[in-house]
């Protein structure tokens, strides 16, 4: 089978981190030896590379066409519009992929179908590319596309209409699938495929030279995500206040930081608690061995890979019970669930866990249960199924 993945989440030389589930799960596909690939992964225009302009200059340096571990992608630009944006962007992003579509066609990959990945405004824009181009399209929910954007009039419609549309729906939970049936999407054309976990990636190190690398030397969590505040990480630093014996260490980057720093000092736990920006996942697993817990405060969530990245590591997590969390966080060896979605809710679990003393060798095995194998087959069968059709 030749697929199109099509997503402005896939990561680029300049954001090496972007959309790496994304990334991570066609690989897996690819691996199979069913399926070949291309790549098409649009990033916003802008003008100028001046570092001044931070993020946007960071797009502007992203380049027209880069290899990524075997895998060719293309990064059309497409045009983002201040204020009415939300509601045009999936026109905008179709109008901007076409052409690199087209060129795809004219070089001889005939892709079989389109492999779309968040619903908003990806899948819509990818909705509007299979009509014109006559090409089958499967659309990936993964969190807040179809949490967040429906509570807009002008997506809600449009993210109905896409599911319409498209011929196959895959959700990375099932409370993604009961999320999109509510929007009245039939249940029947949503297939829930849960992400995994890369056993190899992520797997236990020697604790005491890890901790001794990152100079630990007392209880330690560790939080991972963007520095934004559905995140959590301040309800996080908020629990410190009862936890006097335990360091955190928060890995992400985000507009945030100045804020959540800010908000250790005033709180009087600046010293307890380390910001490390922006970790590679080679270099995510020590920190996750090196934790005794991994928290995940967030107040909206699909599927949370670091989760199971944890797990496979070793350390239990703490979790809020939000989206799919509760899939992934479904037994005791696995960690535990917030009660309440606050910095007592937060300190209450982690307290909690930390008496249970959890064993660390039944949370790898608990994360092992979550191979990428399940996941990749049922792509495979649903892809095979939605092409055979489409030529009939």
């Amino acid at each position: 089978m030749k697929l199109l993945t099509f997503s402005t989440l896939f990561p680029n030389q300049e954001q090496p981190g972007h959309g790496i589930f994304v990334e991570t799960r066609l690989a897996h596909l690819v691996a199979s030896g069913e399926v070949q690939a291309r790549v098409v992964a649009p990033v916003p225009w802008f003008p100028s590379a001046h570092p001044r302009f931070g993020l946007y200059a960071k797009y502007a340096r992203v380049s027209r066409r880069e290899i990524r571990n075997g895998l060719e992608i293309v990064h059309p630009r497409y045009l983002t519009l201040p204020k009415v944006g939300m509601n045009v962007a999936p026109w905008l992003l179709a109008r901007g992929a076409k052409q690199e579509v087209g060129r795809l066609l004219d070089e001889g990959y005939d892709f079989d179908a389109i492999d779309a990945h968040y619903f908003y405004p990806d899948g819509v824009a990818a909705a509007m590319l299979g009509k014109y181009f006559n090409k089958p399209v499967v659309i990936t929910a993964r969190g807040s596309d179809v949490n967040l954007f429906p509570q807009f009039p002008v997506p809600r419609r449009l993210i109905v209409w896409a599911a319409q549309q498209a011929k196959g729906i895959i959700t990375v939970s099932q409370a993604l699938k009961d999320q999109l049936v509510r929007l009245g999407v039939p249940p029947a054309a949503v297939t829930p495929l849960r992400n995994g976990v890369d056993l190899q990636r992520f797997a236990p190190l020697d604790r005491a030279a890890v901790r001794a690398q990152l100079a630990i030397d007392r209880y330690t969590i560790v939080s991972v995500g963007n520095l934004i505040e559905l995140k959590g990480h301040h309800l996080i630093i908020r629990a410190l206040q009862r936890m006097p014996d335990v360091l955190l260490l928060i890995a992400g980057n985000g507009p945030d930081r100045a804020k959540l720093e800010a908000l250790a000092r005033e709180l009087g736990v600046a010293d307890r608690v380390r910001f490390l920006g922006s970790v590679p996942q080679t270099e995510l697993k020590k920190v996750f061995n090196a934790a005794d817990l991994m928290v995940l405060a967030s107040s909206r969530e699909g599927w949370a890979n670091v989760l199971l990245e944890s797990m496979a590591c070793g350390t239990p997590v703490v979790a809020s019970n939000v989206g799919g969390s509760p899939e992934v966080v479904a037994a005791p060896e696995a960690g535990l669930l917030m009660s309440e979605y606050s910095s007592d809710g937060v300190a209450d679990a982690i307290l909690r866990l930390r008496e249970r003393n959890p064993d660390r060798a039944a949370a790898r095995r608990y994360a092992e249960q979550f191979s990428w194998d399940f996941t990749t087959r049922g792509q495979i069968e649903l892809f095979k199924k939605i092409i055979v059709e489409h030529v009939q």
